[in-house]
């Protein structure tokens, strides 16, 4: 595994929220562009975005990881790509074989949904071998892998559930949302991703993170990694628009 606290430690951000500021709040974030209808120059708009405020990375669909790799050399910013997007419901050996597309591209982190449906139906063992198969060939490569769990199609005990798989499979972050399930990151999901995984695991809150303030909290309830299309606002001390 790759836990987050182990990076080097001039790598690290503050994970301290009362210092969050402007500057060490950008290392959290996944700047991210996942709508359908993103072309070019919003792939672009994005990467210079990224590279002017320090992002932690720019986080696409697997199409646009070649472009956006290209485009960071660099400029410290990571490359993530999505796999199995948006809904999970894709055959492991499918999200496999997209994961090492994307790092084959240039990602360097690897964001896959979960089977909701083996979630809600408490399957742990379907989880743990859809995940471990990703994060074998993931980890492999040296890359990050991220599960998305989808937190608001879940009750509490799917949660702790996936949770506890991710950890099983060796995945390095947990991940609430895809931003297209209906609902996004709540701080009292991000606290019991945290509670269940321990403090090994990387929590990434997505989904409705568009401000400064509720970039704090997430982080206060144990989030180390933040992902949104609000990043500039964050950053910026104002108040996001954007849908993801």
């Amino acid at each position: 595994m790759y836990p987050f606290h182990h990076l080097p430690f001039d790598q690290e951000p503050d994970l301290n929220p009362m210092s969050t500021n402007e500057n060490n709040i950008a290392s959290y974030i996944d700047h991210t562009i996942l709508n359908a209808d993103a072309g070019l120059a919003d792939i672009q708009r994005i990467c210079a975005e990224a590279a002017k405020y320090r992002f932690k990375s720019v986080c696409v669909n697997p199409i646009w990881v070649s472009t956006v790799s290209e485009a960071l050399t660099g400029s410290g910013v990571l490359t993530c790509s999505v796999i199995g997007f948006p809904f999970g419901a894709t055959p492991t050996a499918t999200k496999v074989f997209e994961a090492r597309g994307a790092i084959a591209d240039g990602a360097s982190e690897i964001d896959m949904v979960i089977n909701i449906a083996a979630a809600a139906a408490g399957n742990e063992e379907s989880l743990v071998a859809d995940i471990s198969a990703i994060a074998d060939a993931v980890h492999e490569a040296g890359a990050i892998l991220k599960v998305i769990i989808e937190t608001s199609m879940l009750e509490e005990t799917a949660k702790i559930l996936s949770c506890r798989a991710a950890v099983r499979a060796g995945a390095d972050f947990v991940k609430t949302s895809t931003g297209f399930g209906g609902g996004g990151a709540t701080l009292e999901d991000v606290a019991l991703m945290r509670a269940t995984v321990g403090p090994d695991l990387g929590v990434k809150a997505s989904g409705g993170v568009r401000s400064l303030e509720t970039a704090r909290a997430m982080i206060s309830a144990g989030a180390t990694r933040l992902g949104s299309s609000s990043g500039v606002a964050i950053v910026e001390g104002e108040q996001g628009t954007e849908g993801y």
